[in-house]
């Protein structure tokens, strides 16, 4: 059978010729319907039909004598099945516009084809090429790769969570918070079973003091990973330990340690924070299965130093430094913390051997080359401090803390002009640190400017007024009020202090100080002693008030009068840092 030939010789064959054609083998019957021209269907050759039908298409070449006839056929398009069959109830195959030459037309078809108008050919075969033009801009198979548009539905490869947390982080370090938040909630809603979109997310809501939004994102990272992840319980943890909630906080490093018993860093911050609420015996047991579970680690040996320094057992705790040290000889803490072990056994020159390891372990580590220009500037040697401070300040230019020491100096050996420069540049840099205010206003209490002292303070405790700063503030604000006689306003800022921190030495004794200068020698033993009711012991360090000055005195200090000589710039950078 031919098919759409031009010219006689080939020959295609679509299906094989039936020797009985009244026979079937298949119970259904076919047909397409026209999909842009339906007055000129096209049909296929019988499949099944018991009953006779006409051929639609003929087998024999167009020089035989029955051409005339299968040209009448292809004109007029018989449909397949039944003569009885209604055209609305099959499917009609369109039959697709042929291109003839000249010549042809001229001698081999018919009247049935030459009264179709060019015309209407042209519009047909615009109508299909149109037709498919749109198919095929729906269909991304038909685009390059570059242009294929992932759609809503289908989830990113893995490496883009790396990029996107990566994108994020650079955004939070440049304080665009919105735009990362809208980042890592993209992150959770890809890979809502990763925990690391959830652990970023809450760290850059905290640092925007949006405490509950930040443990809401915490909790649907627990629900989301089914409480396997350690990682976001010992963020949370963390979380609730600031905000004073010891008991939770307890529950989520608990939590954190059975998810994962080689997560170092739930064992020490556990630890760490029954240090500070004085049970040392259970926070040694936290360090040594912290060691048990995870090996040696700098932070387990940094903390259990500082236990064997704090009961002076000197030997020990360097030997533990010298571990910290081993295990990681870049962990800038580790020298740190040995150099101020050092500093208080009065071995000044290991001390200034150590700060120096410490700045080649981590040379844009703020906090080294904060204490050793505190360090140098204690010993007297002000122009080395001054510099040392100085390369901080210009290795980390967006720390207000080296600008706020720099100001501290600057006061005490300078001038009150060039410190309030510093301070308010501090203050533009972070205006959430609430250290800067503080000391800004102690500044200026000292210069004799009341009024703007009070509203430096006022405006520290409006950033967050139950934080450790924010308790320290209401004490150097009370020392303010008593100075000038207001009394009445000075207990009630000591209370509000120590409702925040009941164990701040410095407030009760300076309550007590306040209580025996107008007489009352009874109440001021009973601050003392509702002070000593408190745990005793929680800090190597203990604030004294001395002459109404805060001063800062650590506990071997105690046997060794001549470090407690300490200047008032010491102890305030010591106080606010």
């Amino acid at each position: 059978m031919q098919l759409f030939s031009s010219s006689p010789k080939p020959n295609f064959t679509l299906f094989p010729p039936s020797q009985n054609p009244n026979s079937s083998i298949y119970p259904f019957k076919l047909s397409l319907k026209s999909i842009n021209s339906p007055s000129v269907p096209f049909t296929l050759p019988p499949c099944s039909s018991k009953e006779p039908s006409a051929p639609v298409l003929d087998q024999t070449p167009h020089s035989s004598e029955s051409s005339d006839k299968e040209k009448e056929n292809i004109g007029n398009s018989e449909t397949i099945g039944p003569e009885n069959q209604s055209p609305e109830g099959l499917l009609v195959v369109r039959r697709p516009a042929m291109e003839f030459s000249g010549e042809e037309t001229g001698d081999d078809v018919d009247g049935g084809l030459e009264e179709r108008d060019d015309d209407e050919d042209r519009l047909s075969s615009s109508a299909i090429d149109e037709g498919l033009s749109q198919f095929a801009k729906k269909m991304p198979m038909f685009e390059p790769v570059g242009r294929v548009e992932l759609s809503s539905t289908e989830k990113p490869l893995a490496v883009n969570l790396a990029l996107a947390l990566y994108k994020a982080k650079v955004l939070a370090r440049n304080f665009r918070f919105g735009e990362a938040e809208k980042v890592l909630q993209k992150c959770i809603y890809f890979w809502p079973e990763d925990g690391r979109p959830y652990v970023a997310l809450g760290k850059i809501l905290s640092k925007q003091s949006k405490t509950a939004e930040a443990k809401a994102v915490y909790e649907k990272g627990c629900q989301a990973t089914q409480g396997e992840n350690a990682y976001i319980w010992q963020c949370w943890a963390v979380l609730e330990n600031k905000a004073g909630n010891i008991r939770r906080a307890r529950e989520l490093f608990d939590a954190a340690t059975v998810a994962d018993k080689r997560h170092i860093a739930a064992w020490h911050g556990w630890a760490v924070l029954e240090l500070k609420q004085g049970n040392i015996r259970k926070a040694r047991s936290l360090l040594g299965k912290g060691l048990k579970y995870c090996g040696g680690n700098e932070y387990i040996y940094q903390t259990l130093a500082l236990l064997e320094a704090r009961a002076n057992r000197y030997e020990q705790a360097r030997y533990l430094f010298r571990q910290a040290t081993k295990c990681n000889p870049k962990s800038c803490a580790s020298w740190l913390a040995w150099a101020q072990l050092e500093v208080q056994q009065e071995n000044d020159r290991a001390a200034r051997q150590l700060f120096e390891k410490a700045v080649q372990a981590s040379p844009k580590n703020r906090f080294a080359w904060h204490v050793w220009g505190v360090f140098e500037a204690n010993m007297g040697n002000i122009d080395m401090g001054r510099k040392l401070l100085k390369i901080g300040n210009a290795l980390n230019p967006r720390d207000p803390v080296l600008l706020q020491s720099l100001a501290l100096l600057e006061y005490k050996y300078s001038s009150a002009n060039l410190a309030r420069v510093m301070f308010r540049k501090a203050s533009e840099l972070d205006p959430r640190h609430q250290p800067v205010w503080i000391a800004w206003g102690w500044m200026e209490w000292k210069e004799g400017n009341i009024t703007t002292a009070r509203e430096l303070y006022q405006r520290a405790l409006s950033i967050d007024s139950l934080s450790e700063s924010a308790a320290r503030c209401l004490q150097a604000w009370g020392v303010l009020e008593q100075r000038i006689g207001n009394l009445s306003a000075a207990r009630r800022l000591f209370r509000s202090s120590l409702n925040i921190n009941s164990q701040s030495y410095v407030t009760w004794m300076t309550w007590a100080s306040l209580e025996e200068d107008q007489g009352n020698s009874v109440r001021a033993e009973e601050i003392r002693n509702l002070y000593f009711q408190q745990v005793i012991g929680m800090t190597n360090c203990i604030y004294l008030t001395i002459n109404g000055e805060p001063r800062t005195v650590t506990f071997s200090m105690i046997h060794h009068p001549k470090r407690c000589q300490m200047h008032l710039f010491t102890s305030l950078i010591l106080y606010y840092y």
